[in-house]
């Protein structure tokens, strides 16, 4: 193994070590999840201060060392000042962050799970305030994806039938199955009987629905949730209600602590900050 390496990364969480220093968990694009010694970090006028920030990218040169790695090196690429301007954006910001943490691997490379945090940190930056939660939604779904697990949001996860949400119609809902792995549709009348021949389609359907169904969703909640699939939110989508966001919010929230199989400490601030 070489006494050093070099690397992109991004600062995802960081703790006091010693008197002086942080000891900083760093998701890198070449070797994934590492943890480095910032050494004086917290010394006053540092200059590694400002570099172990909290979302600061830095172009990294480490030292191997036998029980930690130390930072010899950082130069900031990108330092996400904006994120901390609101208590939403940051918390926002925190929330995909944890989500990226709990997927991430040490000791290879983790390109794609870095580029898509940070472009979904950007958007969370730039977004207007009533815009953070639909861009929250939308780095959750991306961030999913990555893992393997994006929930089936066009199609039943039952019955493949494609679900079409009907907004003129105020009562119309679909179902959503954590464990099935998406949406359900209330409406499929195809044959599922299969070898049960004593079971009419529809009792086998019904037992088939509410057996797996843990959600349901409005019109303008399933409209938005296929929205995420999407690498942009379109203008009319991001003027969904903000209720609307927050039951998307709390159906993801619920459908990645399942796979991950752990709560997501940041969310408790969401209800507080939307």
């Amino acid at each position: 193994m070489p006494k050093e390496y070099r690397t992109t990364g991004i600062n995802l969480k960081g703790m006091p070590l010693g008197e002086n220093d942080r000891l900083l968990t760093i998701l890198t694009k070449e070797h994934g999840l590492i943890r480095a010694v910032a050494a004086g970090a917290r010394k006053h006028r540092s200059a590694m201060a400002g570099r172990s920030g909290l979302f600061v990218v830095n172009d990294l040169q480490i030292s191997v060392g036998r029980n930690m790695d130390r930072i010899k090196n950082a130069e900031v690429l990108q330092s996400f000042v904006g994120l901390g301007k609101t208590l939403a954006k940051l918390t926002a910001a925190q929330y995909l962050s944890e989500l990226a943490l709990m997927q991430a691997l040490s000791d290879q490379p983790q390109e794609d799970l870095f580029l898509v945090l940070v472009e979904h940190l950007n958007r969370i930056q730039a977004a207007d305030n009533q815009n953070v939660l639909a861009y929250l939604n939308h780095g959750t779904y991306h961030l999913l994806a990555i893992a393997g697990f994006a929930p089936q949001v066009h199609s039943c996860c039952i019955t493949q039938s494609p679900v079409i949400a009907q907004r003129e119609n105020q009562k119309w809902k679909a179902g959503f199955s954590i464990v099935g792995g998406g949406v359900v549709d209330l409406e499929y009348n195809g044959d599922l009987s299969g070898d049960r021949p004593n079971e009419s389609n529809s009792e086998v359907m019904n037992n088939a629905i509410h057996n797996r169904i843990s959600h349901y969703l409005t019109a303008p909640e399933l409209l938005a949730m296929q929205e995420l699939a999407q690498s942009d939110l379109a203008d009319h989508i991001l003027e969904t209600n903000t209720t609307d966001w927050l039951a998307v919010e709390r159906l993801l929230r619920a459908y990645a602590q399942y796979h991950f199989d752990r709560p997501i400490q940041s969310s408790a601030l969401i209800d507080n900050c939307f």
